[in-house]
């Protein structure tokens, strides 16, 4: 391997002919696989030489060590496994968009985030009815906050993910999708709260930064200069709910999450200024959409307008 200074510098010019090789990026890939190089050689039925020479081209055109030898081990550099992480997404889409072309089906893996809250109450039917028109498609969800779910959009982690306001990113195409009641929880013990200061300086119960509503709920307390005395926080609503009964703290939670866990008779329910409780779960996504992630927007669609017929019946 050459030293990183070693390698040519490329003009802009030459950046607007040329883009990586997904045949180079397959080649290192097996590298990686193999274990080295004689082996991934062998697997693809080429000459060691042949695979070290495109690996080689690559670092040059990329500018970076991708690998770093230490007595006969070739272990990744930091920017190795960097690569490596994207290698397995630009192949993978290379394979689904080939078949998708020749089909024009949709077909592989859809990695898709969503709100703890979405998944429990939502979710279900709409990725029923999903999986029966695109039965193709394998999707894997994940769940956390607003933020880390945008990071992970914004990464290319994530095709899509729902979220909830407020959030920003300019880079972010969305859709609303879900209308959301946001309460305020209490145990059964405490008295009817009106305004933030009725809470003193209880604990706040929540899931980590990141999260809109604790955005929502701290922006509230804030207004009327209420600082909680600690704060506690959760990975799931079970958990918040459970805490809130047993008279630890407050939290906020969507009524739809009470009505789901069948824990509205657990805890106190206070109605929040409109501003605060009228909230919207938007799907967002980077780029432009694969047929995955444009099928679900169009049922998404479909689901609403039907929402909205029934309320007008």
């Amino acid at each position: 391997h050459r030293d990183l200074h070693s390698f040519p510098t490329r003009r802009s010019s030459d950046l607007f002919m040329e883009t990586i090789n997904l045949e180079s990026v397959a080649i290192f890939k097996a590298v990686v696989e193999e274990g080295g190089v004689v082996r991934a050689a062998a697997k693809l039925h080429r000459v060691p030489s042949n695979v070290t020479k495109r690996i080689r081209q690559l670092e040059e055109y990329l500018g970076v060590r991708l690998f770093r030898r230490q007595g006969r081990t070739l272990n990744l550099s930091a920017e190795g496994r960097t690569l490596h992480n994207y290698s397995l997404r630009l192949l993978r889409l290379a394979d689904e968009a080939v078949h998708e072309l020749r089909t024009g089906k949709a077909q592989g893996t859809f990695r898709l985030g969503a709100l703890e809250s979405t998944a429990g109450t939502r979710l279900a039917p709409i990725l029923s009815r999903y999986h029966a028109e695109f039965p193709g498609v394998v999707v894997e969800l994940v769940t956390g906050t607003t933020g880390a779910l945008i990071h992970r959009v914004m990464n290319f982690d994530i095709e899509a993910a729902f979220v909830s306001e407020p959030f920003t990113s300019s880079e972010l195409k969305s859709a609303a999708v879900f209308r959301e009641e946001l309460v305020l929880i209490t145990s059964k013990q405490t008295a009817n709260v009106q305004k933030a200061r009725d809470l003193g300086r209880s604990t706040i119960i929540a899931f980590a930064h990141g999260c809109s509503y604790r955005k929502r709920l701290e922006e509230w307390l804030g207004s009327e200069n209420v600082l909680p005395e600690r704060a506690l926080e959760f990975a799931s609503y079970q958990g918040m709910i459970a805490c809130v009964a047993a008279g630890t703290g407050f939290a906020i939670v969507p009524k739809s999450v009470l009505t789901s866990l069948n824990a509205a008779e657990k805890v106190n329910q206070h109605t929040l200024p409109p501003h605060v409780s009228a909230n919207r779960t938007h799907l967002v996504w980077r780029g432009e959409p694969s047929l995955a992630l444009k099928g679900l927007i169009t049922l998404l669609q479909t689901v609403k307008k039907g929402q909205i017929r029934a309320r007008r019946r």
